[in-house]
């Protein structure tokens, strides 16, 4: 299970809608688009990964829900980001303020503005340089915070707007810092 970069730029490149009724009218196919215009047929989870990713996502709903302070999103959410790349992170958080501020039609399709937070849990088809490339990629358009989790080898790396990415190896937990105030992510069920 890989993701496969397809590049159709030399026939033709797909516009906003074009790509946004490309993903529509193949819904079990997940997709994201480079800044480039190259298309990114992704493979799905396994088992592991996939009950990682909502044990993880449990965590966050109840904080989202008793704070009230944004909208959080799963991997199915397409974003477009200021670079023109369509990105889907496996969660991500948007301030409240900043999502009001898209248009009813916006929030409908690909929103295009970057999240607050991104969180990418690795799977056994993706690559620790793939996936570090998406980070820094998701900083360059802004996003606050991000943490990238390899539970294959208890690693983590945590992404913070204009600063050194810091690397840790089995914390016991993450926190949300000012971006997601007082949220602590219990890494044990992610190790275990």
């Amino acid at each position: 299970m890989t993701a496969y970069t397809i590049n159709f730029n030399s026939v033709c490149q797909l516009n906003d809608e074009q790509f946004y009724q490309l993903c529509r009218h193949n819904p079990d196919i997940k997709f994201e688009r480079n800044p480039t215009g190259e298309i990114i047929v992704m493979s799905p989870t396994g088992g592991e990964t996939g009950n990682r990713n909502i044990e993880i996502a449990g965590d966050f709903v109840i904080w989202n829900r008793q704070t009230k302070l944004g909208k959080l999103f799963d991997s199915s959410t397409c974003f477009k980001l200021p670079n023109g790349a369509d990105r889907s992170p496996d969660i991500a958080w948007i301030k409240q303020e900043r999502w009001d501020q898209l248009t009813p039609e916006e929030k409908e399709k690909f929103p295009p503005i970057s999240p607050d937070f991104v969180l990418e849990l690795m799977s056994l088809s993706d690559t620790l340089k793939v996936t570090q490339a998406k980070m820094k990629e998701y900083m360059e358009n802004q996003v606050r915070l991000g943490w990238l989790i390899d539970r294959k080898n208890r690693y983590v790396e945590i992404y913070r707007l204009g600063q050194s990415v810091e690397k840790l190896q089995s914390p016991p937990t993450l926190s949300g810092e000012n971006v997601l105030p007082g949220f602590v992510l219990d890494l044990q069920i992610v190790w275990d």
